[in-house]
């Protein structure tokens, strides 16, 4: 048998071993040491020795699935190796504090994945091992280890294997790497010492010299008897100094084999998993993975599901429908996007699992009803405010059905954004992930259920009883989803602002994209080919500067004619460091030095907003409206703000000429004009609140100007006296603290001298002492709790707040700063939108609300109107919330949005 067919065979004989002896401590530290990021949960809670040590044992359970496991713990406190050596492990450091914190949780998942666990006080985990092997010793066993000590203890049915690095260890690979047998491994530890348990050994003489020597003699004792044979007189006569410490070093690091523990094999077979028990974990702990390979708990039963294609079936429903006490609903349809797409099917579930499809417009799909008698006999039960509605994503179901005659009423839920709610930083809260996490289900995707199709999918030509499981499927998990959510919003007092704000909030928005806002189309044309010429004109300019011809818009040719030809200051490098980078912050730091890179900036910036605004709109115009249609996001931001896409009108610039134009592109309806209503200073009202700074109190009630108030202050000078450039950097530095600038972010975009920023803030405390205080009872309270909270309970976690990493914890601590400032005027404003929309349904006014961009509403009022409604919209919106400080909102009407002007 060759090397590579003794090494399968070792490896296939020693998975086979029954038992299993894993050293629990040891994977503890090398799982908390191994994985350099700081993993924490949502609420801060560190997580990495966790996960760590679940998935080494994961890999075992599921990969080997032994029959008889045993985890071994070192005990707390001194073992009998400190009853004969004091000194013992005395220079090792203690447990990292977020590593003792973690210890519990895994002993919780070892008892959760049903294996028995061992600790006995006065012992360590090798020496319990140790144990087991010599009480076992009639059955194969396998330890879990990458400890170098349990070697000692292989034997003709003893294998030593690392899961983490995949490496088996039996006798014979042993005698043929060391020469030796396991006992006489003892011999070379001690004579090598320990440095990390603080036993000397013989000092100078390491693992490969103890380990020759130990050959060379056979044993430490006939060394001890023989040391005058070592022919190196430095090597003999250090032996010599140590010859009466060897005996106490070789007992420390003998391993005991006399430790209490059950030696029975039977009391270390595995039992069932707690399946209920790990999910929770899991989920707690944020293991997604994990609970995606986990067995599903509860299973998705298609047995109840029904395809409803007769009369008879249709009103069954419908009125049982009409009954529900919550129904939760799913459209098919033939687009993403909800202006877009036509009705295929419905999916409706009542009371899980029992679930109804409704096709409407398959390809032959043999017997089907009409799209106008469903709509017939759902549209009254769908409009029924009474009626209770839940889905996943139910705004564009809203949307789909309302382009379809149908008004859907009554939306009651929404599991995207409770899901949201309770983890705004989580990245994706789409049904797949949802039902993994909280039902153990893996959801049939779209892609499987029109495969085999050629071309862009399309569900009218799923078969119907495939697409039936597959709605229904969608249906039921979103109810069974939405009942494990509830609880936890009740829980973390979220329960209030999903129902009173966020549920309400889908309406409104809904409406607002349905209307959409016009946008001159032939304008949009104009201003292309005007930014065509301005950026073949930027383009010759740039050639110039750089005295040849390049690709702009190649950071690589960039890069060369900046530092290799015009010999200009390297900064960063790329994320891949494979050259100089060319990116924003690179060029606007050498547009000091040379015109080319201000060029660069100014070309890339129209070639965005030319791509992006104005030939990005012009194809999302919509071809029946005139319109373009943006969608409001609720679930995107950590901060609780809204976002949009499709377009993204967050980022058209507002001061630039370039983005006015752009702006001056959306207009109002002929008869109509656009009305702007814009919270004043909004996150630094909040921040007053929070503060409850004196000061800063006084300058809001009084009604002055913050920015020169500030301004005053930090320049020591009269208000009056205050410049336009003096009050600029007043702004920077007042939303700077919002923001946790540090000096050295402050002085980059002042671009002063970092002491000169850093005299400026600490004016600035010295002024508004509250606000230094808010700042560091915030941090204090997130450290302590993992999150922090806006006035209405919107929580956002901060998981990096206990980072050892400095860079990171002061991100983590500026993020807890922000999020409640932030965070309550996203409440605002969404209780705003909320107001103000009630206000003007109620006066059966024709105005309606269009977009909100940052702490800005725009709605399309008749021109008659103008008057009345920038009333009401004002009252509502100042009167929304009360602080500490009043709310202040500027109005302004025009036949465009460039075209605005705001008075207070």
């Amino acid at each position: 048998m060759d090397k590579n067919d003794h090494r399968d065979a070792v490896r296939r004989e020693a998975f086979a071993a029954p038992v299993f002896l894993i050293d629990g401590s040891s994977y503890l530290y090398r799982a908390y040491f191994a994985i350099r990021q700081d993993l924490t949960t949502r609420s801060g809670f560190p997580t990495k020795a966790v996960l760590g040590v679940t998935n080494m044992l994961w890999k075992v359970l599921r990969e080997k699935d032994p029959a008889y496991v045993a985890v071994a713990w070192d005990a707390k406190g001194p073992t009998f190796r400190h009853g004969i050596y004091p000194d013992y492990k005395v220079n090792r450091p203690a447990m990292p504090d977020d590593l003792q914190l973690q210890v519990p949780r895994v002993r919780e998942v070892v008892e959760a994945l049903g294996l028995p666990q061992l600790e006995v006080p006065g012992y360590e985990a090798d020496d319990i091992i140790a144990t087991l092997v010599e009480r076992l010793r009639d059955h194969p066993v396998l330890v879990v280890s990458g400890d170098k000590d349990l070697q000692q203890l292989l034997g003709p049915r003893v294998t030593l294997w690392d899961p983490m690095k995949d490496e088996v260890l039996d006798l014979e690979a042993l005698r043929r790497r060391t020469g030796l047998d396991p006992e006489r491994l003892r011999d070379v530890m001690a004579l090598s010492g320990d440095t990390s348990d603080n036993i000397p050994g013989v000092p100078g003489v390491g693992p490969k010299t103890a380990l020759r020597l130990i050959r060379e003699f056979g044993s430490l004792d006939r060394l001890l008897e023989r040391v005058d044979e070592i022919p190196q007189k430095g090597l003999r006569e250090k032996i010599r100094a140590a010859a009466g410490d060897l005996p106490l070093w070789r007992r420390l690091v003998t391993l005991a084999t006399d430790v209490p523990v059950p030696g029975e094999v039977e009391a270390y077979r595995r039992r069932p998993p707690d399946t209920e028990r790990l999910r929770a974990l899991f989920q707690e702990l944020g293991f997604t993975r994990l609970l995606r390979e986990m067995v599903p708990d509860q299973r998705i039963d298609e047995a109840a599901y029904e395809v409803v294609r007769d009369e008879a079936a249709l009103r069954d429903w419908a009125e049982r429908a009409r009954r529900a006490e919550l129904l939760t609903l799913d459209t098919e349809t033939t687009s993403e996007i909800p202006m877009q797409a036509r009705l295929v099917g419905i999916s409706l579930c009542i009371t899980p699992p029992a679930a109804a499809y409704i096709p409407v417009a398959h390809d032959g799909a043999g017997p089907q009803l009409s799209l106008e008698r469903v709509i017939e006999a759902l549209g009254p039960v769908l409009a029924d405010p009474d009626v209770p509605k839940l889905g996943q994503n139910i705004k564009y179901d809203r949307i789909v059905l309302a382009r379809h005659g149908v008004e859907l009423r009554g939306i009651a839920g929404d599991t995207m954004v409770a899901s949201y709610l309770l983890d705004p930083s989580r990245r994706r809260h789409n049904l797949n992930d949802l039902a993994q996490e909280f039902l153990g289900h893996t959801m049939t995707t779209f892609k499987e259920v029109t495969a085999g199709q050629t071309g862009r999918p399309d569900f009218r030509k799923v078969p119907v009883e495939k697409a039936a499981a597959y709605a229904c499927e969608d249906a039921h998990a979103t109810a069974l989803v939405h009942e494990r959510l509830v609880p936890r919003l009740k829980e973390h007092g979220l329960w209030e602002l999903y129902r009173e704000i966020e549920v309400p909030l889908i309406e409104v928005l809904a409406r607002m994209e349905m209307a959409g806002i016009l946008v001159d189309a032939e304008g949009l044309d104009r201003l292309a080919d005007e930014f065509a010429e301005r950026l073949a004109a930027l383009e010759q300019d740039i050639h110039r500067a750089a005295g040849t011809p390049f690709n702009v818009n190649s950071p690589r040719q960039l890069s060369e004619i900046l530092f290799d030809r015009l010999k200009l200051p390297k900064g960063k490098k790329t994320r891949k460091r494979t050259a100089a980078s060319t990116d924003v912050e690179v060029l606007t730091e050498l547009a000091e030095r040379h015109e080319l890179p201000a060029l660069v900036l100014a070309y890339r910036n129209l070639a965005k907003l030319r791509s992006t605004y104005v030939e990005g709109l012009r194809r999302m115009i919509h071809p029946e409206t005139g319109r373009v249609h943006t969608s409001f996001n609720q679930t995107v931001t950590a901060t609780g703000r809204l976002s949009s896409s499709e377009p993204n009108l967050q980022n058209i610039p507002v001061r630039t000429e370039e983005g006015r134009r752009i702006r001056a592109l959306f207009r109002a309806a002929p008869g109509h004009v656009l009305l702007s209503a814009d919270y004043s200073q909004i996150d630094l009202r909040v921040l007053a609140h929070y503060s409850g700074d004196a000061a800063l109190l006084a300058a809001f009630r009084a009604g002055a100007d913050i920015h020169r108030r500030t301004a005053a202050e930090i320049f020591d000078v009269h208000p009056d006296l205050v410049t336009p450039e003096m009050r600029r950097v007043a702004k920077t530095v007042n939303f700077g603290i919002i923001y946790g600038m540090s000096a050295y972010g402050l002085a980059k975009e002042l671009r002063v001298p970092q002491k000169e920023a850093q005299g400026f803030i600490d004016r600035y405390f010295a002024r508004y002492p509250g606000v230094r205080r808010y700042m560091e009872e915030t941090v204090a309270a997130a450290r302590e709790k993992g999150y922090v909270t806006t006035l209405l309970g919107r929580r956002r976690y901060i998981p990096d707040i206990g980072a050892r990493v400095r860079s990171v914890r002061e991100f983590a601590e500026r993020t807890a700063i922000n999020a409640p400032i932030q965070g309550t005027a996203a409440d605002i404003i969404k209780l705003a939108m909320l107001r103000v929309d009630e206000a003007l349904r109620a006066s059966a006014s024709r105005a309606a609300m269009l977009l909100q961009v940052h702490d800005e509403l725009v709605l399309e009022v008749p021109a008659a109107e103008a008057a009345a409604v920038a009333r009401v919209v004002k009252e509502r919106m100042e009167s929304v919330m009360e602080l500490a400080v009043p709310l202040v909102v500027g109005i302004g009407t025009g036949p465009d949005w460039a075209a605005i002007e705001k008075n207070g």
